[in-house]
C-alpha cells in the first residue's frame, strides 16, 4: 500500500492560528506520528510525505507528486478555525463523489476509528471541492482535527499524548481500510559466540583487544549469574548455528579455547515482558548500532559507544535504549519537535511545538540523561554515584513503575499503546541487519 501523507500548510503559510498555536505545526506533528506508527508496526506500507519539516509547498506540487508516484491513498491532515465557538472533528471527500465510491467507503472506516479516540465533538462526514481532493487521482481524505481557536479543542491540541492518540486513530483506520498486516511475531533463535567470561573487566578488555588484533570484532557486556557480576566477550551473533560454528572455529584458531556458543530466543514484537526487561545486558556493539542508523541516515552522529558505556554502568539494555532514541528522533534526522542542538535523544520533557523539552550540552550528556531516566522507571535502587544526575525529570518518575519496554506504554508515551512494541520492532530490525552483514562476511570468507 502506497500512502501519500500530506501535513497541511507549512513554511510561509501557517494555516489557522489561535491560542499560540499554528495549524502547520499541529498537522506536521500528527503526520510524523502516523508515519512512525505505520513504519514500526505494519508490513508492506510505503509512505511519502509532502513535507517532513516547516517548508512551503503549493497544493499543485502536492497532488502532482502523489499522482506521479502512483499513491494508493491521499491523506491530508489539518485542523480548523472559525470564531472561537465552533469545535470538533470532521473529515471530507470530494463533493463529486457518491456515497458508494472508494473514497466514501474509506471515509466511513477512517471516521469511525478517529472519532473513537480523539475526544472531540463529532461534526460528521462531509464533502467539499478542496484542491487536494479534486486533483488527487486516487481515493483521498482530508481530516480537520479540532478547532485551534476553541478553548476545549486547543487544550487537547497542546498535549503530545493527544496528538499521538489522534495519529493512532488515523493508523487504525488505514489498517482496517487497506487490510494492513502487522509485523511478524514469530520467535527466532540468535546464536552468540562467547569468547570468554571474566570476573574482572580488565581481563575482558585484554581478551577483546587480543581478538581485535587477530581481526575479529568483539565487544564486552556484563551479566549477573547467581548474584555475581561477570564480563563476557562476544565475538558475533548469527541467525544460523552453522555460521556461528564457523565463527567459533575462527575464534578458537586464535588460541582462545574457552569460547562457546550461547543460544537465545527472541521475537520481532517482543511482547513477553519476562524476556525484555529494561534492565539487562547489551547485545549489540557500538559499531553495529552506528552502522545500522547510518544505513538509513548517513549523516547520523555516532552514539553507540555512549549507549553501551552508560547502559553497562547502570545495567540498562543500551542497544534497546538506542532503538528508542532512533524511534524518538526518526533515526537522528530530528523531523519532529526536538532539534539536533538539544542533544535530547529520547524526547525528555517534550510536549509539542510549544515545548520542545530539555537540552543538554553534549551528545554524551543527552545519552546519559536518557539512560538515567530509564533507570528511574526500571529500578527502585538509588542512582549509582559515578556520574552526576542530569536527567531533569528523574524525580518525577514513579520509581520502578516500568521494568519492561512494553510497560513504558502509557508512561513514557501517553497513551502510547504500542510505544514499547515500536521500540522493540526497531531493535529487532537492527539485530537482523547486523546478522545479515556478519553472515555476508562469513559467506565471502567461505567462498
Amino acid at each position: 500500500m502506497k500512502l501519500y501523507l500530506d501535513p497541511g500548510h507549512g513554511g510561509s503559510d501557517p494555516g489557522a492560528q489561535g491560542n499560540g498555536l499554528r495549524e502547520k505545526d499541529i498537522a506536521l506533528d500528527i503526520a510524523l506520528k502516523i508515519r512512525s506508527i505505520l513504519r514500526n508496526n505494519y508490513e508492506n506500507v510505503e509512505i511519502r510525505m509532502s513535507r517532513t519539516s516547516d517548508i512551503s509547498k503549493s497544493l499543485a506540487q502536492r497532488t502532482n507528486e502523489a499522482n506521479s508516484w502512483g499513491a494508493d491513498y491521499y491523506l491530508s491532515i489539518h485542523c480548523n478555525a472559525y470564531n472561537g465557538s465552533a469545535e470538533g472533528y470532521e473529515d471530507f471527500i470530494h463533493s463529486s463523489l457518491s456515497d458508494f465510491s472508494a473514497s466514501a467507503k474509506y471515509q466511513d472506516i477512517m471516521h469511525a476509528e478517529i472519532i473513537n479516540v480523539n475526544q472531540l465533538r463529532n461534526r460528521g462526514q462531509k464533502k467539499a471541492n478542496f484542491h487536494v481532493l479534486r486533483e488527487a487521482t486516487m481515493p483521498s481524505l482530508l481530516t480537520e482535527n479540532g478547532f485551534i481557536d476553541n478553548g476545549h479543542d486547543v487544550a487537547l491540541m497542546k498535549q503530545s499524548s493527544w496528538r499521538q492518540k489522534v495519529a493512532q486513530g488515523h493508523v487504525k483506520g488505514l489498517a482496517r481500510a487497506f487490510n494492513l498486516k502487522r509485523k511478524s511475531e514469530e520467535p527466532k533463535t540468535i546464536y552468540k559466540v562467547i569468547a570468554g567470561s571474566f570476573k574482572t573487566k580488565e581481563n575482558a578488555e585484554e581478551r577483546e583487544s587480543y581478538l581485535r588484533s587477530k581481526g575479529i570484532e568483539s565487544f564486552i557486556y556484563s551479566i549477573t549469574i547467581s548474584g555475581e557480576l561477570w564480563y563476557r566477550v562476544q565475538a558475533g551473533a548469527f541467525s544460523s548455528r552453522e555460521n556461528a560454528e564457523i565463527r567459533l572455529v575462527e575464534v578458537k584458531n586464535t588460541g582462545v579455547h574457552d569460547a562457546y556458543i550461547a543460544a537465545e530466543e527472541t521475537s520481532s514484537n517482543q511482547t513477553d515482558d519476562a524476556g525484555y526487561s529494561i534492565l539487562g545486558q547489551t547485545f549489540l556493539s557500538p559499531e553495529h548500532m552506528n552502522q545500522y542508523v547510518k544505513q538509513i541516515n548517513p549523516n547520523a552522529i555516532e552514539l553507540g559507544y555512549y549507549y553501551l558505556e552508560f547502559g553497562e554502568y547502570y545495567g540498562i539494555r543500551g542497544d534497546i535504549a538506542f532503538a528508542q532514541a532512533m524511534h524518538e528522533t526518526d533515526f537522528l534526522r530530528f523531523t519532529g519537535t526536538v532539534k539536533p542542538n538539544q542533544n535530547n535523544f529520547c524526547g525528555l520533557g517534550t510536549t509539542g511545538p510549544d515545548n520542545p523539552g530539555a537540552s543538554f550540552d553534549t551528545p554524551s550528556d543527552g545519552v546519559l540523561a536518557h539512560i538515567q531516566h530509564l533507570f528511574a522507571y526500571a529500578s527502585t535502587k538509588p542512582l549509582p554515584a559515578k556520574y552526576p544526575l542530569i536527567d531533569p525529570r528523574f524525580d518525577l518518575v514513579n520509581r520502578g513503575s516500568a521494568t519492561t519496554w512494553v510497560a513504558l506504554n502509557g508512561k513514557w508515551a501517553v497513551p502510547g499503546t504500542t510505544y514499547g512494541q515500536s521500540i522493540l520492532n526497531l531493535y529487532e530490525r537492527n539485530i537482523n541487519a547486523t546478522m545479515q552483514n556478519l553472515e555476508k562476511i562469513l559467506r565471502e570468507i567461505k567462498s
